[in-house]
Parts: structure tokens; sequence; C-alpha cells
């Protein structure tokens, strides 16, 4: 269960951009968003240019704000799998609703049509 900070912002967005805030966090919630579940290597894999100890800090950052679920195996080696949390997954539609920003903003600029290095656009936020 998420605990309450103290300080927490008064202002909606506030709130949404101090659990979504950093480079990484919106790649990584959709990745889950996409694939369900998956181990740290395949984040890792999916989001190349992210350091190990970034995503490391980032998936720490988004379990302790409720919306990712880490599943530690007892296991040799050891084996830990992340997923969305339900109220995780209450951000799929916000998160489509950025990737269709996102292409009429790139339109609008004139710029051409590319892959996202990242996040397959295609497979991005799959789950309704």
């Amino acid at each position: 269960m998420m605990v309450k900070p103290k300080n927490s912002p008064i202002c909606p967005i506030t709130a949404a951009l101090d659990v979504l805030g950093g480079k990484w966090k919106v790649f990584i919630l959709s990745y889950l968003a996409e694939h369900g579940t998956l181990r740290f290597g395949e984040l890792k894999r999916l989001i190349p240019k992210v350091t190990q100890k970034m995503l490391a800090q980032q998936l720490k950052e988004l379990e302790e704000a409720g919306l990712v679920n880490r599943r530690v195996y007892a296991q040799v080696p050891p084996k830990v799998e992340y997923r969305l949390t339900a109220h995780g997954q209450t951000l799929c539609p916000v998160l489509r609703s950025l990737r269709e920003w996102g292409y009429l903003h790139r339109e609008k600029l004139g710029a051409e049509e590319v892959t996202c290095p990242e996040v397959s656009a295609e497979k991005l936020i799959a789950v309704e």
C-alpha cells in the first residue's frame, strides 16, 4: 500500500508530474502496458539508451508510487519481474493520448515519419 507523503501536491498536474517525471518512466510504463510482465534485462533491451542504474532507480520510484509491482522469485540466479499494478493500468489511456498528441504535434511541425528508437510506435499502449 502506498503511503501518502507529508508534502503531497495539491495541484493534480503537479501530482501527475511528480510520479511520471523522469526521462524513462513513460517508456517503462508503456512497455509494461504493452507486454504485461517484463524482467529487468528485457526492459533494458527494449530501452537501450537507459543505463542500468537509471532503470533500477526509475523502477524503484514507480514501485514506490504504486504504479509498478516488483516480484522476486527465490531462486539462483535471482529472477525479478515487473508489471503494472491496477493503479498503474489506469495510466494506459493517458499514455495512449500522449502518443496520439505526439503524432499531431510532429505533423504540425512537418516532421517526417520515423520510428521511435525507445518504443515501438505500432504496439505502444496496446492494453485497453
